[in-house]
């Protein structure tokens, strides 16, 4: 399902915790049309050759770190450029500076003055050897993990074996501390599976167009864990209520939630677009006429069964209208617009 607006995904990560890894391997996957933002500043190290194939006009903000950006226009120009209709781009990523605010970040997408972004999110990249001896010092646990929408605990293969499952833990206890909401994975040399960050228009590249990312894909190719998905269609116009109370309450383990549905108004029935990462709530008109609508949710790991059940219970038909949840849906789409 491909929205008005295209998701900008925030890429975060001290230095050296393998942010711009994470960057090359979801370049490399196929089926999605990525935009990306880098800085000229720093050791930035995204392949040349993989840029330049999977995207039209990779942007490069100039003048150091985005955090030193004196306002948003900079970014803002560069978001103008990515999410034009032509380049019809499936997702735009900023990969920041490792000395970059993840709050500060957010906040300027969620503010961009461009009308075609949406929040996407804000992955944060953790060294599993380092972390606590640079970011994480103790005393208050870092405030950037209250800006993340995904905290990934990359390196961990660098962890004695026996201390794996105890600094994981440790990282998300502390993640705990200041968000309940936010999804901690774990990966090896930056493997993160794309279903968790962006939608792929397809499992295959495009025929002769990315042939340098399908070369490299054959050349380090590795299993990485895979997000889970669970999808229920709806029969028929759904209760807003119960709709907006997924949305703010989304099932254990489900980082993102996706999909179409309709609602019963009065004597009309209305279409939205709806999107969830991590905390954030997208709620937008449907451009076409929704007949029945799907919702997926997606995350690593999901216990199926009780997430199909939520999703069920959400996408119950309800032949009477609901003035109080039509409010409380229409306010989110007055504020993500």
């Amino acid at each position: 399902m491909r929205g008005t607006r295209v998701p900008v995904v925030v890429l975060t990560g001290h230095l050296g915790a393998g942010k711009t890894t994470v960057l090359n391997h979801l370049l490399q996957q196929p089926g999605a049309r990525v935009g990306v933002v880098v800085n000229d500043f720093g050791e930035i190290n995204v392949d040349a050759g993989l840029v330049t194939g999977q995207v039209d006009e990779p942007v490069s903000i100039s003048g150091g770190c985005l955090c030193h950006l004196s306002d948003t226009s900079e970014l803002d120009d560069a978001l103008e450029r990515l999410t034009r209709p032509r380049l019809a781009l499936d997702v735009v990523i900023v990969e920041a500076s490792g000395v970059a605010d993840p709050v500060a970040l957010a906040q300027m997408i969620r503010f961009s003055g461009v009308e075609r972004v949406r929040p996407g999110g804000v992955v944060d990249v953790v060294d599993a050897v380092e972390h606590f001896r640079t970011v994480d010092t103790g005393g208050i646990a870092p405030a950037r993990h209250r800006a993340s929408s995904l905290v990934v605990v990359n390196k961990v293969d660098r962890l004695p074996p026996e201390d794996r499952e105890r600094v994981v833990a440790r990282v998300t206890a502390r993640v705990r501390e200041v968000s309940t909401r936010v999804q901690v994975v774990t990966t090896v040399h930056g493997r993160l599976d794309p279903a968790l960050v962006y939608d792929a228009a397809s499992d295959h590249d495009p025929v002769d167009e990315l042939p340098i990312a399908a070369l490299l894909r054959q050349e380090h190719a590795h299993d990485h864990p895979h997000a889970n998905a669970v999808s229920v269609r709806a029969t028929g116009p759904v209760s807003p209520s119960r709709l907006v109370d997924l949305l703010e309450d989304p099932p254990a383990g489900a980082y993102r939630i996706k999909g179409s549905v309709a609602v019963l108004t009065g004597r009309t029935t209305r279409g939205y677009l709806v999107n969830v990462v991590g905390r954030s709530v997208h709620v937008a008109a449907a451009p076409a006429p929704v007949h029945g609508g799907e919702l997926v949710a997606i995350g690593l790991p999901l216990e199926t069964a009780a997430v199909r059940s939520r999703l069920e219970q959400a996408l119950e038909p309800e032949p009477r209208p609901d003035a109080l949840g039509f409010g409380r849906l229409q306010r989110y789409r007055r504020l993500s617009a």
